[in-house]
């Protein structure tokens, strides 16, 4: 069992609009829990998570606390960007010696021992960890409509959330980060971020069931593995759960 504080932190903040929903991604409901509701659900299921935080914008915290009524979580306002969002979540987080998970609310479905694994490899010393995945189809590296590679498809793996991070390092990485003026790339997710500070980023074990509800197709797929799971928890009759 971890010795430290393992704080969880939610990004909310975006607005997905590749789904085409009339409201913010992490609000889309999914046989009647919003995607955000699951994943928090999720990181609640966890025992090794201590506490969850939810970055969200201003506009949907009002939303976020009807969707929470029954989790206990705290709020905090997101940026402009996902990296805004996460960096106005790490300096809401008070323990320097915690670790910290960041989940995107879209990856709803993330099973709570992927949480676990990810937790154990940081609380056993390594400093930023990602859950991986294999990647099924061949990949190529285009310059506008030309292809000029073919990455090696074995040493390539989908990096899925949450990212497990030593608090105090991710904090001087954004730092960094925030005080270049040209720090050359975008921070798309976390461990990119650690990599461009210099930080050896390790792996474990990622899941199928934790891809990121994007597209309506992710979300049709989502919908369906819910209802299979919750016909099969009910006897196979049906039934949802309330």
């Amino acid at each position: 069992m971890p010795t430290r504080r393992v704080i969880a932190l939610v990004a909310a903040a975006g607005q997905g609009t590749r789904l085409g929903a009339e409201v913010p991604k992490a609000f889309v409901p999914l046989r009647g829990r919003t995607l955000l509701e699951r994943s928090v659900a999720a990181i609640g299921a966890c025992e090794l998570v201590d506490a969850t935080v939810v970055v969200v914008s201003r506009e949907m915290e009002p939303a976020a606390r009807r969707a929470l009524t029954d989790h206990d979580v705290r709020f905090v306002h997101g940026g402009a960007e996902r990296a805004d969002s996460i960096w106005q979540g790490l300096k809401a987080i008070a323990d320097e010696d915690a670790v910290v998970l960041i989940h995107d609310a879209a990856r709803a479905l993330t099973p709570p021992d992927m949480f676990a694994r990810v937790v154990r490899s940081v609380a056993g010393g390594e400093r930023a960890v990602v859950p991986v995945v294999p990647v099924a189809d061949t990949i190529k590296t285009v310059v506008g409509t030309e292809v000029t590679g073919t990455p090696e498809r074995a040493s390539l793996r989908a990096v899925q959330t949450p990212q497990g991070f030593d608090l105090r390092a991710l904090r001087s990485a954004n730092e960094a980060y925030y005080a270049c003026s040209n720090p050359g790339f975008t921070a798309t997710d976390d461990a990119s971020l650690m990599e461009w500070h210099g930080e050896r980023v390790t792996t474990v074990e990622g899941d199928p069931l934790a891809f990121k509800i994007t597209t309506p197709m992710d979300l049709r797929l989502a919908a369906s593995i819910v209802a299979d799971a919750e016909a099969g928890a009910n006897g196979a009759d049906g039934k949802d759960f309330e």
